[in-house]
């Protein structure tokens, strides 16, 4: 690989950096993950080099071969920089002039490590996005398959974590679609703020050659260019947006798996976990632990952390570019693996992992008091005031479990002597399927409301 030069600097130092601090500034253990977009873009750089007359045709074409050598190099494991190195884009600097000659040194021309680095990030992020709205859209699809079997299956609804009213299984795993859904709008908002070029902002005040920035950010794909040399070197915001959006996605993914896991107990016995997504205990055999959801649950702290660190980071920066900015892309590319990882490993516990047990789910939803408002409603559609009806129910339900019954237990001297207007009736009137199927309401648990919610959900995907 040849010779490497004492240092990355100018002559204006005369010595080395101190060892330890050179590893602690190096930033290409981990910032090595960005470069096929460092390749990327400096060819967009040289083109654009050469196209200005900067630099001659010859001299671009030399670049972007030498480039496109290195990314071969690299895919292939020859090229692997070290520490002494520093950063990916100076490893790339020094290979390509191994390669090209001094023609290599003009790459650099009309270019700032910090509009390079955010251009980088920028890129990255960008085809992260793609990917990962991609994933939620097979989360979804998922959950829409699943949701098209259980249109009639019931399932406990809790307000507090007590029993509330039941709701049709694919109503419930529909506001986890819902949520996906909204994922995915806001990183499509994310996007269209990443999609702008910072390169040509230079280090901090523009360039003094005549470059085109809009045709670099055309080669590579940017929607637009950055109008404020100093906020194009220094701006994270879309970052920190993706991180929000991040933090969200797992929320939602963490929130369903604490339901899985409530279910998959022997106290709730909803679901049950298959020896594919499932693991046991070093002491206990009889155990299936709920590994899956308990891993994704953990880990949206993580991304939370990554969130929070970011702003911490950035809310003490002057303008324009400070070393503390090497410190966002260990918290990004971090997230964006967990956010990965978590999305799989929840679309195949919900696809492959488990599945639900019906008979419970039809024992629980038979067995509570949450038919307790339809009793109210039933009244109250017989022109009893909803208030008053409330508080009588509320005494129906008292007296029952006081007596060890169910209201579909009671008798129809013991509903008539709740209120005359009570008839026979009452028992369909309260039985669990005719209680989620009266809930007709736009947006609502009604069969029919969910049905048209799976038909409009399949045209959303």
């Amino acid at each position: 690989m040849g010779n490497q030069p004492p240092s990355t600097w100018s002559d204006r130092f005369e010595s080395p950096l101190h060892p330890a601090i050179a590893r602690f500034n190096a930033s290409i253990g981990f910032d090595i993950e960005l470069i096929e977009y460092d390749l990327t873009g400096s060819m967009a750089h040289a083109k654009m080099l050469g196209h200005q007359g900067i630099i001659s045709a010859s001299e671009a074409e030399q670049l972007v071969t030498g480039l496109e050598q290195i990314r071969q190099e690299y895919r292939t494991g020859y090229f692997q920089p070290g520490i002494d190195a520093e950063d990916v884009h100076f490893a790339v600097e020094r290979r390509l002039t191994e390669i090209v000659g001094d023609v290599g040194k003009k790459l650099h021309t009309a270019r700032s490590r910090n509009d390079q680095v955010g251009t980088d990030t920028r890129l990255y992020l960008r085809s992260q996005i793609q990917d990962i709205s991609q994933q939620l859209q097979q989360w979804q699809q998922v959950l829409l398959d699943i949701a098209s079997h259980h249109v009639e299956t019931l399932i406990p609804g809790y307000t507090h974590l007590q029993r509330a009213q039941p709701v049709s299984l694919a109503h419930h795993l529909m506001a986890y679609f819902q949520m996906a859904q909204r994922d995915k709008q806001r990183l499509q908002e994310v996007y269209a703020r990443t999609n702008i070029s910072p390169l040509g902002c230079g280090a901090l005040a523009g360039t003094t050659f005549r470059i085109d920035r809009h045709y670099s950010a055309e080669l590579l794909g940017f929607q637009d260019v950055y109008a404020n040399s100093l906020d194009g070197v220094s701006d994270r915001d879309f970052a920190i947006e993706f991180l929000c959006s991040a933090s969200l996605i797992l929320m939602h993914l963490s929130r369903l798996s604490e339901e899985v896991i409530l279910w998959a107990s022997e106290e709730f016995g909803f679901v049950k976990l298959k020896d594919s997504c499932a693991t046991g205990s070093s002491i206990m055999p009889q155990k299936k632990n709920p590994d899956v959801p308990e891993l994704v649950r953990g880990k949206t702290g993580r991304v939370f952390g990554h969130l929070q660190g970011m702003l911490v980071m950035m809310k003490g920066l002057p303008l324009a570019y400070n070393k503390d900015l090497q410190e966002d892309k260990e918290a990004l590319f971090d997230a964006v693996k967990t956010v990965k990882a978590c999305l799989e490993a929840m679309t195949i516990l919900l696809q492959e992992g488990l599945e639900f047990n019906q008979p419970r789910l039809a024992a629980a939803v038979a067995s509570d008091f949450s038919n307790a408002t339809d009793v109210a409603d039933y009244l109250a559609a017989k022109g009893v005031p909803f208030r008053e009806a409330y508080n009588l129910v509320g005494k129906a339900v008292k007296t029952s479990i006081a007596a060890n019954k169910l209201l579909k237990d009671l008798t129809i001297q013991e509903w008539q002597e709740i209120h005359p207007a009570i008839s026979d009736d009452i028992y369909q009137a309260i039985a669990p399927q005719q209680v989620v199927s009266a809930r007709n309401s736009f947006g609502g648990t009604g069969f029919e409301q969910v049905r048209l919610a799976l038909e409009n959900a399949r045209s959303q995907i």
